[in-house]
Formats: C-alpha cells, structure tokens, sequence
C-alpha cells in the first residue's frame, strides 16, 4: 500500500503534467514485452528497421526484467509540457555517483544482478550518463519525433482536458478515483492498494510537505505507480484515457448522411473532434497539412459545429452540442 499524506494547503499544489521523456523511457518496454501494449504493435513494426540501427543493447538494458525503470531517467515534470531537451540535459547532470544505485534499485527485486552493458558503463558512470543521454535522444529523434510523438501528445492532451472536467464534476474524490479504482481519498490521504500486479511496487508513506503532487498521465502503465525512491518530489503516474486511439488509422470516408452534407474531409474531421484536439494534432492523425485542416475547422466553427479555446500556444477544437447531435 502507497499513501500520499496531504496538510493544508498540499491540495492546492496538486498539478497535472506530462512528460516526453517519460513516455521515451517507458516506450522501450513494449521492445522488452511487445504483448503487454497491443497497442503499440502498429508502431513497433513501421519503427523497428530504425530501432534496430540504434544502440539497442543499452535502450533494452535499460529496463529491467520486470519493466521497471530508474528513477532518474524519468524526473519529474518542472512545468506541464516540458521539452525533451531540457529533460535530457538534467538526466545528463544526474550526479555520477547515483547511477549504480539506481539501476541496482530498478533490478535487484528479479536478479540482484546487472546485465553485462551496465556494468562496464558503472565502471565510468560520468562517461555513462552521456551515452544513456546520447542512446535516448537518438532513439527520439529518429524513431519518435516524427510520427508517433505527434499521436502521443493528443491523446496526453485529451486526457488533460478530460480530468478537468471530471475535477469541476465529481471534484477531488471522483478525480483521484478516475485516475485508478484502487486509488482512494479520505480529505487527508491517498491511498493506492495494490491487488493485483505481479511485481508489486514497494509499499511507502509519502508526506507531500508543500512539495505538490503532479499526476502524470502514460500510455505506458496498466495502473497508477510512483517512482521507486519515496524521498524523491511526489509523482503518480496514471493510465491515460484513450491509449487504445494510439493504433487507429484516421477514420475513412464513406457515403453517410454526416459525409453527404459535410463532405468527406470535414465529416472525418467532425468524428474525431469528440476529444479536443489542435489544428496540428488533426493533422498528424489525418496525414494532412496543418493548413488543409485549419481551413475546414474554420468552416466547421462558423457553422457551430465546434467550440474552441486557448491551452497555451495553441487553440483547441471540440464538437458543439450541434455538432455532437449531427455525429449522433
């Protein structure tokens, strides 16, 4: 059992968050059990002859045998949409002396022992850090980036708006229990049970003390989690809503009434807009420009068949009430 202590004024710090570098890290276990992420598969086969030209045997040594991770390789968001770069450079400042303290920490629960690349690389750890660094930016820049990133990050962002609505909703309480059904809220602590994982992460009592709580949604995880170390910045990590989308061809057209009236661009565009989504995610998903989708949103939003709003830089579409009927 995990349980998160709040004291006055803990709940306010509480935040949301996501983090690319996490989602790299915890995208090298579906290459160690494929099977566990079925969603996944489509992207494993189109980013395997990539994969394969990188430094595989690190990227897998990295995960231990039970798909845990150090703790340092995935830091805890500093503000909401962190970029990679700046995630990679505090990994790459991790003090030397830690890291075999880590890895022994993510492997000592299956093994207790190091597979054969870990060793030599502990035996310069400062040298080390920067190859794990060098073998993760690689594997982004050339496997994730371009494609897969893009689709990642709608469904990140959905989840995002999703629990803002559930929070206004079902306020805390409904929160923390959408986020896991084995979480629970008494007004003073959060309490994770853990029933039915066979590695079951170790029990903690984890005082939040004005540090904030930042919840993080993964595509990558089958019930919440913490990190391994209970002193670090409290973390929760959560299954996002929506992972199964991550597999989903854009929807095709057809001759249905919605597609008669709208055309078939627009209609398509109308469909997947039940989640908010920006003019640029549309358009990785759609394999379309970034321009060709504004123009129909625009069309869409004078029609009243959406409503939009600011997160950040960039605006977000969602379907009216009209809208949602018409797709109805």
């Amino acid at each position: 059992m995990i349980e998160f202590r709040f004291v006055v004024g803990d709940l306010a710090r509480t935040s949301f968050a996501y983090s690319p570098l996490q989602e790299a890290v915890y995208s090298l276990r579906c290459w160690r059990d494929p099977a566990r992420y079925p969603h996944q598969r489509p992207w494993l086969r189109r980013l395997a002859p990539a994969f394969r030209r990188l430094d595989t045997e690190l990227l897998g040594a990295l995960v231990a045998p039970h798909l845990w991770l150090p703790d340092y390789l995935t830091p805890r968001p500093e503000r909401p949409r962190p970029a990679l770069a700046g995630q990679l450079a505090r990994i790459r400042g991790v003090p030397p002396e830690t890291l075999e303290s880590e890895f022994t920490a993510a492997y000592d629960t299956v093994t207790g022992r190091l597979p054969q690349v870990l060793r030599e690389g502990l035996a310069d750890p400062a040298a080390f850090r920067h190859r794990i660094a060098d073998a993760l930016e690689a594997y982004w820049h050339e496997c994730l980036a371009p494609d897969w990133w893009p689709r990642v990050q709608s469904v990140l962002e959905a989840d995002l708006t999703y629990r803002g609505k559930v929070l206004a909703d079902a306020g805390v309480g409904g929160l923390f229990t959408s986020l896991d059904r084995r979480l629970s809220w008494d007004g003073d602590v959060l309490t994770l049970v853990q029933t039915d994982s066979l590695h079951t992460w170790p029990g903690a009592d984890i005082r939040i003390e004005g540090r904030g709580l930042v919840l993080v949604p993964t595509l990558f995880c089958h019930g919440a989690h913490t990190m391994i170390d209970p002193e670090l910045p409290p973390l929760l990590s959560y299954p996002a809503r929506g992972r199964a989308t991550i597999s989903e061809a854009p929807p095709p057209a057809t001759s249905e009434a919605l597609t008669r009236l709208l055309g078939a661009a627009r209609a398509r565009i109308l469909r997947l807009l039940g989640e908010p989504a920006s003019t640029t995610e549309l358009a990785h998903r759609l394999a379309v420009t970034p321009g060709a989708v504004s123009q129909h949103l625009s069309i869409l939003y004078d029609a009243g068949l959406l409503l939009r709003t600011r997160s950040g830089r960039s605006v977000r579409y969602v379907r009216s009430e009209l809208g949602e009927r018409l797709c109805g």
